[in-house]
């Protein structure tokens, strides 16, 4: 392995020069004239058909006769003028420069037909010009959210409107890929642009996310995320929700890892992430195992120092009674650790933060919802005359699944549907936002979740994780589609097309060049990027994804690779490792959190197994050198393509390994003093 770094390319694409989005009326009124008789307009305004989510060969069902098409309605001309956004210099230039057109026949021409090829979806560059477009940036990132559970993406049991709703206005991404099947290193991820085996954002012994908030590991200061590019672009930058990518270093108020320190100028949520711990919930993420250590470890200890009482009153051992009294000691400190553990987790990791201050300690979760979303309001407010990026990291849909009561029972699938249903109601109220603003246009909003659903989230007889579709798998598991695939829309009002679905592999990773790009930044050449430039193929300039292969790593182990062969029209995956389900033939690891990625609980294949996710997205057949011709010459294409990136692979710090992802008193937030953890600053308490 080289330690050397080789830079990849950065995926820029030639800027389109469309035209402005922005006809005048008497140009509405000829397309007005133009388009009459149309009265539908099947090819954008469809969603995926099925119910367990779409697949590869996924279809968009077209709109009922008696229905308008919603590309055909259009703003009453004034709320059109007021919601227009602002204009850089160069499109001013480039109208100035039309207004020197002396054949205003051909100008109306060109508009018309520019206009009418956007509306049908075929001209990509009906958009306005982008170049020295600034755009506010708008990033709502779901927590353990299923892909198999919106309704855009083929559910009809859940309601998702305001979700649809998005991907109906905008491009919709059926191939999106996580770069990890779990939290810390999939957030990793998406912040940086790299494989968070770069930035040692991985461990190596089953500890495959942060653990407490008073650990040390976290996400490195070396790292650059596209908030710390586009703040040094002018931008303001802010994260509302969760983190869990590390706090402290060497003491409880350095911060090292906050987000403040990764180019947000402004933090709003938790430190940590929500969990089952927080409410002493019955599914339990390391309470419950705890205890039972303790309960062993107290056991020992009460017998030992019972052992030693009764020799030294029976007068069957001699010596000191010293070894007595630190035993019993040591069995009341486990006794007492046990039975408070659940509070102390609650105190330790279920807190808010608004910057470097904690505000309430620990949380009151029938409320948190409601600050949540006044603080995304309040952050838009107050930059809406400046670009901005806000990033809005929900703390639905992962357990304990807090939701308010307006949305209890409301679900025909429990407390999961009905977290679901409130995230929905409050991505709604966000984009209300942005209209009641006046920014909708100038905001390019992208909504996905950092992996798959959770399937072992379930306790007797209901489910409390989300569902994956069609596809295999879920959460943690390294290279099975349902941990890895999720949903991926983005909308941008003038700019992307409408209804426009690509089939094509993207990464949560190519959301950093895309921002970086479009807010003027680089992206960095001193290490290497593995994300790709996605706005291409958002517009449809380009027609094929930047990505030939990905790679998905269950903690440092590469557990499978796809080749995405584009002159065959194929998308092979290649699995080296897969864990073990159990009970047999289920299709998750239940009884365990999630499933392992090394050990006597995965299986190893050589050869390793092929699928051709183009004709089987569920990989649900194997295929052999019998049954496929091309199967040694596709082994050998990847078995290359892995050599040439582990080439680029530099050696790091693991930073969730045990030293740096133990709890340490001396780093745990307080605040007030250790371990009196509580206030409630929210209410003006302390």
């Amino acid at each position: 392995m080289s330690n050397r770094r080789s830079p990849v390319p950065t995926g820029r694409w030639p800027r389109p020069r469309p035209l402005s989005a922005q006809p005048n009326l008497l140009l509405l009124h000829l397309l007005a004239v133009a388009l009459n008789g149309l009265s539908r307009c099947a090819h954008a305004c469809g969603r995926p058909a099925g119910r367990g989510g779409l697949g590869t060969g996924g279809r968009l069902r077209t709109v009922p006769q008696d229905q308008p098409c919603p590309l055909l309605h259009r703003q009453p001309i004034a709320e059109v003028q007021a919601a227009r956004p602002r204009r850089s210099t160069a499109i001013q230039e480039i109208r100035a420069k039309r207004e020197h057109v002396t054949s205003g026949a051909r100008l109306v021409r060109t508009w018309l037909a520019v206009t009418v090829g956007a509306l049908l979806g075929v001209t990509p560059s009906a958009s306005r010009d982008l170049s020295g477009s600034r755009p506010n940036i708008l990033l709502l990132m779901a927590d353990d959210f299923g892909i198999g559970d919106i309704g855009c993406y083929g559910n009809d049991t859940i309601r998702t409107p305001n979700i649809d709703r998005l991907a109906r206005d905008g491009v919709m991404l059926t191939q999106h890929l996580a770069a990890a099947s779990v939290c810390t290193p999939s957030r990793a991820a998406f912040l940086t642009g790299r494989y968070p085996l770069r930035s040692g954002m991985v461990s190596s012994n089953g500890y495959r996310v942060l653990q407490w908030t008073g650990v040390s590991g976290g996400l490195p200061t070396n790292e650059t995320t596209f908030a710390k590019i586009l703040k040094d672009r002018g931008y303001a930058t802010g994260l509302i929700g969760k983190w869990h990518l590390g706090l402290n270093c060497e003491s409880p108020n350095d911060h090292c890892h906050h987000p403040l320190n990764h180019g947000f100028d402004h933090f709003y949520g938790m430190p940590f992430s929500m969990m089952g711990d927080c409410i002493c919930w019955e599914l339990s993420e390391k309470r419950a195992g705890m205890e039972r250590k303790l309960n062993v470890c107290f056991q020992i200890m009460a017998v030992a120092a019972l052992t030693l009482t009764a020799g030294k009153l029976t007068h069957l051992t001699s010596g000191s009674w010293t070894p007595v009294i630190w035993s019993t000691m040591a069995a009341i400190l486990l006794f007492t650790t046990r039975y408070f553990l659940g509070d102390l987790i609650v105190h330790a990791d279920c807190f808010l933060m608004r910057n470097h201050t904690i505000t309430e300690q620990p949380m009151r979760f029938p409320r948190t919802t409601s600050l949540i979303l006044k603080e995304v309001s309040s952050f838009i407010q107050r930059n809406k005359q400046t670009p901005f990026l806000l990033f809005v990291s929900f703390l639905h849909v992962h357990t304990p699944l807090i939701t308010t009561e307006k949305f209890r029972g409301k679900s025909v699938h429990g407390l999961y549907g009905d977290n679901t249903e409130e995230m929905d109601w409050m991505l709604g109220k966000i984009l209300d936002t942005l209209d009641t603003e006046g920014l909708a246009n100038s905001t390019l909003v992208y909504f996905t979740s950092d992996h798959g659903g959770s399937l072992e989230s379930r306790l007797r007889n209901n489910q409390y994780g989300g569902s994956n579709g069609i596809y295999k798998g879920g959460k943690g598991m390294g290279g099975w589609e349902g941990g890895i695939r999720v949903p991926g829309i983005f909308r941008w009002p003038g700019v992307l097309p409408v209804g426009r679905v690509i089939h094509e592999p993207t990464s949560l990773m190519d959301v950093f060049p895309t921002v970086v790009q479009l807010g003027g930044g680089e992206v960095p050449q001193d290490r290497v990027i593995d994300g790709r430039d996605m706005l291409p193929l958002l517009l449809g300039t380009a027609q094929h994804s930047d990505h030939e292969f990905l790679l998905h790593y269950c903690e440092n182990f590469l557990h499978a690779v796809r080749w995405h062969q584009r002159d065959g029209g194929r998308l092979w995956k290649v699995h080296y490792t897969t864990p073990v389900f159990h009970p047999h033939g289920a299709g998750a690891c239940y009884g365990r959190g999630v499933c392992p990625c090394f050990g006597d609980q995965v299986a190893h294949h050589d050869p390793p197994l092929l699928f051709d996710l183009s004709r089987d997205p569920s990989e649900a057949h194997a295929l052999t050198p019998d049954t496929e011709p091309a199967f040694y010459r596709v082994m050998d294409t990847i078995s290359r393509a892995v050599e040439e990136h582990r080439r680029t692979l530099s050696p790091v710090p693991v930073q969730l390994d045990a030293l740096g992802n133990i709890w340490k008193p001396w780093l745990q937030p307080c605040c007030g003093p250790f371990p009196l953890c509580w206030c409630d600053r929210e209410n003006g308490q302390a």
